[in-house]
């Protein structure tokens, strides 16, 4: 497996809708041991999330970033300080978090702010990337995407022959986002599909059953 997919690939789970937290009789009370349930464990693959921000014209943008961590409170991703999410991030720090399942089994979003993570997170972080992502912290600019494919090769070869494991680049960052909201979902096959809410208040989560 190339070194750029080890970090992307998260099995699909099975769905006992008799015990399943959203489908089952009995929801649980805290989102976040539901979602550390759910989410992989610190040291094993990291897991594609789609981010969503607002620009400056005030429309959503989405990309697909890695989920670094889940501390049990925040999660993390990491970036180049000078991308397009960085910017818009500084005017409106207000994100949404959307992590789907393989066959669709399971999708989890999350509303909450993103703030910046400390730099000793941010350093530990890039130590666990892989020597692929290591160097797409380096080299995954505009500058360097307006290159032909035969350059965009080439370049890549010449980095990663002298740099082997890159250092960490001065302009990568990293941001922790604080839910206000979770909502989770599974698939049922016999049945409609429900999602499970939970919504932070001054006194806790306020937990909701919706239609799926």
């Amino acid at each position: 497996m190339a070194e750029n997919e080890r970090q992307l690939t998260v099995s699909a789970p099975v769905i006992d809708v008799t015990t399943d937290p959203v489908q089952g009789d009995a929801p649980p009370a805290d989102p976040a041991a539901l979602a550390a349930s759910w989410l992989p464990e610190p040291d094993e693959d990291r897991m594609p999330m789609t981010l969503s921000t607002i620009d400056e014209d005030g429309y959503p943008r989405a990309r697909t970033v890695l989920l670094t961590e889940f501390d049990g409170e925040r999660l993390y991703f990491h970036t180049d300080a000078e991308s397009r999410k960085v910017a818009d991030l500084a005017a409106n720090p207000r994100v949404a978090l959307t992590l789907l399942w393989p066959a669709f089994t399971r999708q989890m979003v999350v509303q909450g702010i993103a703030e910046r993570a400390g730099d000793a997170e941010i350093a530990r972080a890039y130590e666990l990337r892989s020597p692929y992502l290591r160097q797409l912290a380096w080299q995954n600019t505009a500058d360097f995407a307006a290159r032909s494919l035969a350059e965009r090769e080439a370049e890549w070869a010449r980095f990663r022959a002298a740099h082997p494991k890159p250092e960490q680049p001065a302009g990568w960052v990293g941001f922790a986002v604080r839910p206000h909201r979770y909502l989770f979902w599974t698939s049922h096959p016999d049945a409609a599909s429900r999602r499970l809410e939970f919504v932070r208040s001054a006194d806790g989560w306020t937990r909701h059953l919706l239609a799926g």
